[in-house]
């Protein structure tokens, strides 16, 4: 195909975006995939969306939603504008002129980066692939994915990513339950050439306040993983100085308070039980593996996820030798973990160390409940191995029967003043009820 035959298919793909005649595809219905086919609605597109989830689909289709900090009529208004379908036939991912891929990028056992959606998602589209598509990544990943993995997937379809369609990378940079709108947030988009970048970044920049050009699809892959190592650097750093200075029984907290009164060169993260959602506890093992590939080490990458990693087990450490001086032994205690969603008031589960510390618990042999106000039912998770439960009322009576109370998220939701004073002894992994007698910071 000529430099005129693509020219073309660009201006025309173009034309269509500035019109708000493209049909945009978004590929995953999650936790990005939703909140980006809200953005492309609400800037006048009309949206196809795809998941293999038929339950997903079902209740998108009857103006359910899933996902309750969307709202829960999200579903509805958007059902509402007649520009919003949704589908569980890849046979229909030839319909759209800009696909989005919103597909999960979690790790394998050995936190080897596990690329299967991604590689799956691609072969699903390149058996029905046409001139003229745009198909975007969003997936949080290593460098080189893009252009080495999605490429040539697309590719086994006869069609030229440098001739007949535009392959680009645009990082998501959601942030569940926070109330930032999609297109309140820049967004980074790089191509494999500059047409397609200059697709990407037509489509976005009608959706989006600011978008960030940069020149390769490998510079925006690297952008997203350093945005989200640079906070799991830091969170393993106030990890890692909470161990050192319990030991010297000094309140890490109000250390963080303290520093943080500097108004330059300091900013303050938290220590907690461990890393949830879907990037950060990740994302350095996936920068890890792209380092050991390309014979650079990354200690410090490598270790900062070790640190996160280890603190469920810390933690589990401390509750049973707390427990055992107060000559109560792990196998015959009563223990309340308040919280399973990875973070405050939000019903997202997805890498929560809660289930690591309830798995740890159960395994040492005490009798483990959770209360949760966003997570009624526990959901089956890849990281850790724990029974279906449900969360339990939180009142005083039901407070008083257990030997500990565990906090691992805190849900602005939950009556912390009556967990501090009907709790017999609580273990407070996120410093929301620091000061309390019968509280001891873990």
């Amino acid at each position: 195909m000529s430099d005129a035959r693509r020219d073309e298919l660009l201006a025309r793909l173009l034309a269509r975006i500035d019109s708000r005649e493209a049909l945009v595809g978004v590929v995953g219905l999650g936790y990005i995939g939703l909140p980006v086919a809200g953005a492309m609605l609400d800037a006048g597109f009309s949206v196809l969306g795809y998941d293999v989830d038929a339950e997903k689909i079902a209740a998108l289709a009857a103006g359910r939603v899933y996902l309750h900090h969307l709202g829960e009529d999200w579903a509805a208004r958007r059902l509402a504008t007649g520009r919003f379908a949704v589908t569980s036939d890849a046979g229909r991912l030839g319909e759209p002129d800009a696909l989005l891929l919103c597909v999960p990028t979690p790790l394998l056992a050995d936190r080897e980066p596990d690329l299967s959606y991604v590689r799956t998602t691609a072969d699903d589209v390149a058996r029905v692939l046409r001139p003229g598509q745009l198909v975007v990544l969003e997936s949080t990943t290593y460098p080189g994915t893009t252009r080495d993995v999605l490429r040539p997937a697309l590719e086994a379809s006869g069609l030229s990513c440098a001739r007949d369609v535009f392959v680009a990378y645009a990082p998501e940079r959601e942030d569940p339950g926070a109330g930032r709108a999609v297109s309140s947030v820049p967004r980074v988009v790089g191509g494999l050439d500059d047409a397609a970048r200059e697709a990407a970044v037509r489509l976005y920049g009608a959706a989006v306040a600011h978008v960030v050009p940069v020149s390769s699809v490998e510079v925006a892959e690297a952008a997203k993983l350093l945005e989200n190592v640079y906070r799991a650097v830091n969170i393993a750093l106030v990890n890692e100085l909470k161990v050192l200075l319990t030991a010297l029984g000094v309140d890490v907290h109000e250390v963080i308070d303290a520093a943080a009164t500097k108004p330059f060169g300091f900013a303050a993260f938290r220590p907690g039980p461990g890393l949830g959602g879907h990037c950060i506890p990740i994302d350095p093992f996936y920068l890890a593996h792209v380092a050991r590939a390309a014979g650079v080490p990354a200690r410090f990458v490598e270790l900062a996820g070790e640190v996160n990693s280890a603190m469920p087990e810390w933690i589990v450490g401390r509750v049973r030798t707390t427990l055992a001086a107060r000559g109560v032994a792990i196998d015959a205690a009563r223990i309340l973990v308040i919280g399973l969603a990875y973070k405050a008031d939000v019903d997202d589960t997805r890498e929560s160390p809660s289930f690591v510390l309830v798995e740890r618990l159960l395994a040492l042999g005490a009798h483990v409940d959770y209360h949760d106000p966003h997570v009624p039912r526990s959901r089956p998770v890849r990281h850790a191995q724990v029974p279906p439960m449900e969360s339990v009322a939180l009142d005083a009576t039901r407070l008083a029967t257990y030997d500990a109370v565990l906090v691992s998220t805190d849900h602005a939701a939950v009556d912390w003043d009556l967990v501090a004073r009907h709790a017999r002894l609580v273990f407070d992994s996120r410093g929301v009820l620091r000061g309390f007698r019968n509280v001891i910071q873990v």
